[in-house]
């Protein structure tokens, strides 16, 4: 028994110390603890890299960003989406760019947000993207990757005009579907991807707000179903419809909450209710969620350890399988 037990800790050990890069063949993905933020790093098969948002503004999400890139080997930043100029998705830019070489900026050009601070955070990205090449992205833009199929399907309050390859099915759950009130933030604006790698399928779409969300899978479903959602809004009930939710039809969700923003009630619970859940992954324990969180096994960070800065880790496989991995607790699980 102790034997046992001594290896199972060292097996624990070594997957937690092992180096983060995957083998060249699978496409990498680290959902960085930025607290209620997000910023999501990818690794294709080829080496090129993509990463969705910086985080808040300072030194604390862009190092946390950096840490994760050199231990994975990761020496630049070949692709940057900004979802949208929110200073939880842009705010990390600043810190960032010095340490980290960035090719490439896209995003839904100018923000749409008119009070000093908005223009200011926008002036102050835009000084720093047009020193690289620097796309503002339509529905329908595809990111040059070798391997990878990458499409952006939300843009600037737009969103494709004809279902992805595979999609296009009428989707019952619009029957049900109210509008909220229209957003008129940055939010509403957000730049979406689809994520394609043989047959494994991801999608992110930022902060995109419950109407926008219509137009991606009413009255049928234009993105297609998906083995991995990463949550939109940080699991926020603004976002996050059932129509969209069980559209995609997810095997899991990656949610990037912070312990007090995101993970609300009704998101988790929709999330959760979604047919074909498996499960549930969480940056952190939401203390809005109360008894509703995922197992504290899929939980990143725990309120004990507030400092932990623990990621999630997916690796997607070409057939279509994948791991989870949650280096709090060593367990990698696989679908």
């Amino acid at each position: 028994m102790k034997l046992n037990l001594t290896l199972a800790l060292s097996a624990g050990l070594a997957l937690v110390c092992s180096p983060l890069s995957a083998a060249s063949k699978d496409l990498t993905a680290w959902i960085i603890d930025v607290e209620g933020g997000q910023s999501t790093l990818f690794l294709t098969p080829s080496g090129e890299t993509v990463l969705i948002d910086t985080g808040n503004p300072g030194d604390r999400d862009a190092g946390r960003i950096v840490k994760v890139a050199s231990e994975a080997g990761i020496k630049q930043i070949d692709y940057l989406i900004i979802t949208h100029f929110h200073g939880d998705h842009v705010g990390g830019v600043a810190a960032l760019a010095p340490q980290l070489p960035i090719k490439t900026f896209i995003d839904h050009g100018p923000s749409v947000e008119t009070t000093d601070a908005a223009k200011k955070t926008y002036s102050d990205y835009l000084a720093i993207a047009s020193k690289a090449q620097h796309i503002v992205a339509k529905p329908g833009y595809k990111l040059p990757l070798k391997g990878i199929d990458w499409t952006i399907v939300a843009a600037a309050g737009n969103a494709i005009e004809k279902p992805l390859p595979g999609a296009g099915r009428p989707n019952p759950k619009c029957a049900d579907f109210a509008p909220k009130e229209t957003d008129p933030t940055e939010n509403a604006q957000s730049v979406g991807s689809v994520i394609v790698f043989g047959r494994f399928r991801a999608i992110d779409l930022g902060d995109l707000t419950w109407n926008k969300e219509e137009r991606l899978v009413c009255p049928v479903n234009e993105l297609g179903e998906a083995q991995v959602f990463i949550v939109s809004h940080h699991g926020l009930n603004i976002s996050n419809s059932p129509a969209l939710v069980d559209a995609i039809h997810p095997k899991v969700a990656l949610m990037d909450n912070g312990e007090k923003k995101g993970g609300t009630i009704e998101a988790l619970d929709t999330i959760k209710g979604s047919p074909g859940l498996m499960d549930l992954w969480q940056s952190h324990y939401s203390a809005a969620g109360k008894e509703h969180n995922a197992p504290d096994a899929n939980i990143a960070n725990m309120t004990s350890d507030p400092d932990a800065a623990n990621y999630l880790k997916l690796v997607a496989h070409k057939d279509g399988h994948f791991e989870i991995t949650n280096p709090r607790t060593g367990q990698t699980k696989k679908y």
